[in-house]
Protein backbone atom coordinates (compact mmCIF):
# COMPACT_ATOMS: atom_id res chain seq x y z
CA UNK A 1 0.00 0.00 0.00
CA UNK A 2 1.28 3.45 -1.06
CA UNK A 3 2.41 6.09 1.75
CA UNK A 4 0.01 8.39 2.74
CA UNK A 5 1.58 11.53 1.38
CA UNK A 6 1.36 14.63 3.60
CA UNK A 7 -1.38 17.18 3.55
CA UNK A 8 -0.05 20.45 1.33
CA UNK A 9 -2.12 22.38 3.97
CA UNK A 10 0.22 20.16 6.64
CA UNK A 11 3.33 21.01 4.71
CA UNK A 12 2.20 24.69 3.84
CA UNK A 13 1.81 25.58 7.69
CA UNK A 14 5.07 23.92 8.63
CA UNK A 15 7.08 25.78 5.50
CA UNK A 16 5.55 28.98 6.67
CA UNK A 17 6.92 28.90 9.72
CA UNK A 18 10.65 27.89 8.75
CA UNK A 19 13.08 30.09 6.72
CA UNK A 20 16.08 29.25 4.75
CA UNK A 21 17.70 26.77 5.13
CA UNK A 22 15.22 24.80 7.41
CA UNK A 23 12.64 25.21 4.48
CA UNK A 24 15.77 23.12 2.35
CA UNK A 25 15.81 20.70 5.04
CA UNK A 26 12.07 20.45 4.74
CA UNK A 27 12.00 19.74 1.15
CA UNK A 28 14.92 17.37 1.78
CA UNK A 29 12.52 15.63 4.20
CA UNK A 30 9.70 15.65 1.94
CA UNK A 31 11.84 13.67 -0.92
CA UNK A 32 12.90 11.06 1.18
CA UNK A 33 9.14 10.60 2.13
CA UNK A 34 8.42 9.78 -1.50
CA UNK A 35 7.61 5.95 -2.32
CA UNK A 36 10.46 4.26 -3.68
CA UNK A 37 10.45 4.36 -8.04
CA UNK A 38 12.15 1.54 -9.03
CA UNK A 39 14.65 1.66 -11.30
CA UNK A 40 12.88 0.54 -14.21
CA UNK A 41 10.40 3.28 -14.66
CA UNK A 42 13.08 5.67 -14.99
CA UNK A 43 12.69 6.07 -18.60
CA UNK A 44 13.04 8.81 -21.23
CA UNK A 45 9.46 8.52 -21.30
CA UNK A 46 8.67 9.05 -17.58
CA UNK A 47 11.28 11.58 -17.78
CA UNK A 48 9.69 15.06 -17.21
CA UNK A 49 11.70 17.75 -19.52
CA UNK A 50 12.83 21.02 -19.00
CA UNK A 51 14.41 20.13 -15.03
CA UNK A 52 17.80 20.58 -14.60
CA UNK A 53 18.02 17.79 -12.88
CA UNK A 54 17.00 14.11 -13.59
CA UNK A 55 12.88 14.10 -12.91
CA UNK A 56 10.83 11.04 -13.75
CA UNK A 57 7.26 10.68 -12.54
CA UNK A 58 5.20 7.72 -13.41
CA UNK A 59 1.23 6.96 -12.65
CA UNK A 60 -0.37 4.23 -11.13
CA UNK A 61 -3.47 3.54 -10.12
CA UNK A 62 -5.17 2.64 -6.41
CA UNK A 63 -7.39 -0.67 -6.18
CA UNK A 64 -9.87 2.39 -5.63
CA UNK A 65 -9.19 3.98 -8.58
CA UNK A 66 -7.43 7.06 -8.04
CA UNK A 67 -4.02 8.42 -8.88
CA UNK A 68 -0.79 7.66 -7.39
CA UNK A 69 2.54 8.98 -8.77
CA UNK A 70 5.31 7.32 -8.14
CA UNK A 71 8.71 10.02 -8.43
CA UNK A 72 12.30 10.31 -8.55
CA UNK A 73 14.90 12.65 -8.72
CA UNK A 74 18.97 12.52 -8.93
CA UNK A 75 18.91 15.77 -6.77
CA UNK A 76 17.94 16.18 -3.25
CA UNK A 77 15.78 19.46 -3.45
CA UNK A 78 14.32 18.83 -6.48
CA UNK A 79 13.00 15.41 -5.36
CA UNK A 80 11.37 17.38 -2.34
CA UNK A 81 10.28 19.85 -5.26
CA UNK A 82 8.79 17.12 -7.21
CA UNK A 83 7.07 15.68 -3.11
CA UNK A 84 5.76 18.89 -2.66
CA UNK A 85 3.55 19.03 -5.95
CA UNK A 86 2.54 15.68 -5.81
CA UNK A 87 1.43 16.22 -2.32
CA UNK A 88 -1.29 18.36 -4.07
CA UNK A 89 -2.76 15.84 -6.29
CA UNK A 90 -1.28 11.91 -4.79
CA UNK A 91 -4.71 9.50 -3.93
CA UNK A 92 -7.23 11.46 -5.79
CA UNK A 93 -9.24 10.56 -8.55
CA UNK A 94 -7.77 11.13 -12.38
CA UNK A 95 -10.67 13.70 -13.26
CA UNK A 96 -9.99 15.93 -9.52
CA UNK A 97 -6.36 15.55 -10.58
CA UNK A 98 -6.75 16.66 -14.16
CA UNK A 99 -8.48 19.68 -13.23
CA UNK A 100 -6.73 20.85 -10.16
CA UNK A 101 -4.66 24.39 -10.21
CA UNK A 102 -1.60 22.64 -8.93
CA UNK A 103 0.40 26.21 -9.42
CA UNK A 104 -1.97 28.37 -7.82
CA UNK A 105 -1.89 25.88 -4.75
CA UNK A 106 1.69 26.41 -4.94
CA UNK A 107 1.95 29.75 -4.55
CA UNK A 108 1.99 30.21 -0.97
CA UNK A 109 5.63 28.63 -1.01
CA UNK A 110 6.85 31.10 -3.37
CA UNK A 111 9.88 28.62 -4.72
CA UNK A 112 10.25 31.20 -7.37
CA UNK A 113 11.79 33.64 -4.58
CA UNK A 114 13.11 30.65 -2.39
CA UNK A 115 15.10 28.67 -5.26
CA UNK A 116 17.20 29.07 -7.63
CA UNK A 117 15.05 29.28 -11.19
CA UNK A 118 17.13 26.25 -12.55
CA UNK A 119 15.63 24.17 -9.88
CA UNK A 120 12.52 26.00 -10.49
CA UNK A 121 12.26 25.70 -14.25
CA UNK A 122 10.40 22.27 -14.84
CA UNK A 123 8.28 22.55 -12.09
CA UNK A 124 5.34 23.61 -14.71
CA UNK A 125 6.39 20.96 -17.27
CA UNK A 126 6.12 18.57 -14.45
CA UNK A 127 2.46 20.26 -13.59
CA UNK A 128 1.27 19.72 -17.46
CA UNK A 129 2.62 15.76 -17.02
CA UNK A 130 1.23 14.86 -13.96
CA UNK A 131 -2.51 16.72 -15.80
CA UNK A 132 -2.27 15.65 -18.79
CA UNK A 133 -1.91 12.39 -17.48
CA UNK A 134 -4.44 12.46 -15.50
CA UNK A 135 -6.91 13.74 -18.17
CA UNK A 136 -5.80 10.39 -20.15
CA UNK A 137 -7.19 8.55 -17.40
CA UNK A 138 -10.12 10.25 -16.85
CA UNK A 139 -11.24 10.03 -20.08
CA UNK A 140 -10.66 6.21 -19.63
Amino acid sequence: MPNAPRSLEDIREEYLFLDGDERYRLLIELGRELDPMPDALKTDATRVRGCSASVWVYPTRTDSGELHFLADSNAAITKGIVALVLSAVQNQPARQVAETDIAAMLEPFDLKNQLSSNRTQGVPNMIALIRETAARYAEG
